[in-house]
């Protein structure tokens, strides 16, 4: 869901790092979709624009354009986001377009997924009861959420170097 929390804004803390202070603002957030029923919030800018979730950055698929907030939209800037927009330009060879997102045009995208550590790449199939496109994972997502495990896991040798070993 949308949620009613907006994003704290740069001028009043740096969004841009992990900062315990800021947690709080993602907290309210996501118990505010839990409690609704929904599994994820979406947070807003103060000037309303799609910021990301609660501990993901978003990226919507529209009119097959990939289309993902600039770190100006008050996001954080993810190394997993980074990882995703890598990938997506040099393994599928398609483009990341960084612009501001209307609230309205995730509800109109024909693909909408989350990114982060824990999330991975996960799609999202309804935002405010609104059905993301035909209900299902999209296409491109599946083939992003692919892309993304086959390298976090060691399938493709090109990117041993993003990993370190655990024995």
């Amino acid at each position: 869901m949308v949620s009613s929390w907006r994003r704290i804004d740069d001028s009043m803390a740096p969004v841009r790092t992990k900062c315990t202070g800021l947690y709080v603002n993602s907290a309210l957030a996501k118990s505010e979709a839990l409690q609704s029923g929904f599994d994820e919030a979406i947070m807003l800018s103060g000037d309303g624009h799609v910021c990301e979730g609660s501990a993901e950055n978003i990226f919507i698929v529209r009119k097959g354009e990939i289309i993902t907030p600039p770190p100006s939209d008050n996001i954080l800037e993810g190394i997993t986001r980074a990882a995703v927009i890598h990938l997506v330009r040099e393994e599928l060879g398609l483009d990341v377009r960084e612009r501001s997102i209307d609230r309205s045009e995730l509800y109109v995208a024909d693909e909408v997924f989350l990114v982060g550590t824990g999330a991975q790449v996960a799609p999202v199939i309804e935002i405010d009861r609104r059905r993301i496109g035909d209900g299902e994972p999209g296409p491109l997502t599946n083939r992003v959420q692919d892309t993304y495990h086959e390298v976090v896991t060691g399938q493709n040798p090109k990117y041993a170097a993003w990993l370190t070993s655990i024995y």
